[in-house]
């Protein structure tokens, strides 16, 4: 099969408000060959990830991503991963060509899987899918009170692990990070997992993030995620030989696999996090699952998007014990509404990969017409790039 066209569509909320919550807006990827076709997605701004598929040549290492992917011939799991590589060659000065890849290569295995009529996990060699635990994925309150209560709505729904993160959480004095850690245990319970996740709040700050360890350690935290910026590799390593029980969660900020890997081996983490969407896809998730299953590490899905991106971030470790994974509960409408097919948690309460063909759903049109915003790049007088027809 020859890739014949790869399309990008940029999905918006009518209003994007100034929060931390991904679902908002989205970059969606289409590949199309050999009259099949699957779907992807970019954790990235959409207008600097379409632009990095199209843009003119700067130079021989900084060529538009499509030099590299359209007219190529994917017959295998190997073509996807030469594909990858040949991305990463020719556009290695292109900093926003790893977002842009990440959903190409979703989109790839996608249709791979619905070529070969398999689930993608089953091309990456494993032999079923294992249960996940699903931890909500919510953001703080306002105040200790609204935290409280979203602990309570997501224990209601059935989770039994529940993380809380960013907010005003990092941003006020430590007593007001301890009652929202406090409200959040209250809100969930004395049995189920409490997550926090700091949202890169103390950049490179080991003594503030230290500060707010023996709130976290007094309510049973399991892990505190992202307390530094993604590259602080020196900081996540002195601070997780602090912890006494908490460990340091991290990675999703990671778009290489050595980002990932110098978490690893260098930050102390006890879960590294890979988002697909950001990563380079489905192949350098996998090699990083790999990696962590090495390094005695927990390897996690960092998901806070739509149902399309949590499918393809459960793939790389869908066969591996890891059990441990992210599920967003307070999507956007267009996020929930981008699927007519859905995951589902079992009478357990678990979470597998879809047993359907490549990632085991199916895009709702209907939604992405409804918030598609119409793209037109021009360069010179001459347009590069316009929406393409659904």
């Amino acid at each position: 099969m020859k890739i014949e066209a790869v399309d990008f569509f940029y999905v918006s909320m009518p209003v994007v408000d100034d929060i931390g919550d991904g679902s908002q807006d989205a970059c969606l990827v289409r590949v199309r060959a050999g009259g099949f076709e699957g779907w992807g997605e970019c954790e990235a701004a959409p207008l600097p990830t379409i632009a990095a598929f199209i843009c003119p040549m700067s130079h021989s290492a900084c060529k538009p991503v499509a030099a590299s992917v359209v007219g190529q011939n994917v017959e295998s799991p190997a073509d996807i991963r030469r594909i990858n590589e040949l991305v990463r060659l020719q556009s290695f000065d292109l900093l926003q060509a790893d977002h842009t890849l990440s959903g190409i290569d979703i989109a790839l295995w996608d249709l791979l899987g619905r070529q070969r009529q398999a689930p993608v996990w089953s091309l990456l060699g494993f032999t079923k899918p294992t249960p996940k635990v699903p931890y909500a994925s919510v953001l703080f309150g306002d105040s200790p009170q609204q935290t409280l209560a979203k602990g309570r709505s997501a224990v209601a729904q059935g989770f039994r692990a529940v993380k809380f993160g960013w907010g005003p959480y990092g941003h006020k004095r430590v007593e007001d990070d301890a009652a929202q850690v406090f409200a959040a245990r209250e809100g969930i319970g004395s049995e189920a997992l409490l997550l926090v996740d700091a949202g890169t709040a103390f950049g490179e700050d080991i003594e503030a993030a230290a500060l707010r360890l023996p709130a976290l350690e007094q309510a049973r935290a399991t892990w505190l995620e992202e307390p530094f910026v993604a590259n602080a590799f020196d900081a996540y390593g002195a601070l997780a030989k602090r912890c006494k029980f908490v460990r340091l969660a991290g990675g999703e900020g990671s778009h290489n696999a050595h980002m990932a890997q110098n978490l690893l081996h260098h930050g102390g983490v006890g879960f590294v996090q890979i988002d697909t969407g950001r990563i380079g896809g489905i192949t350098t998730a996998f090699d990083v699952a790999n990696m962590a299953k090495a390094a005695h590490v927990q390897y996690v899905n960092h998901t806070f998007t739509t149902p399309l991106a949590l499918s393809a971030s459960l793939q790389p470790f869908a066969g591996m014990k890891d059990e441990l994974c992210e599920v967003p509960v307070e999507a956007s409408p267009l996020a929930s509404t981008l699927c007519t097919t859905g995951l589902n948690r079992d009478a357990q309460g678990h979470l597998l990969a879809p047993n359907a063909p490549g990632l085991g759903l199916q895009i709702n049109l209907d939604t992405v017409k409804r918030y598609l915003l119409d793209v037109q790049i021009k360069v010179g007088g001459r347009v590069l790039y316009e929406t393409p027809a659904l």
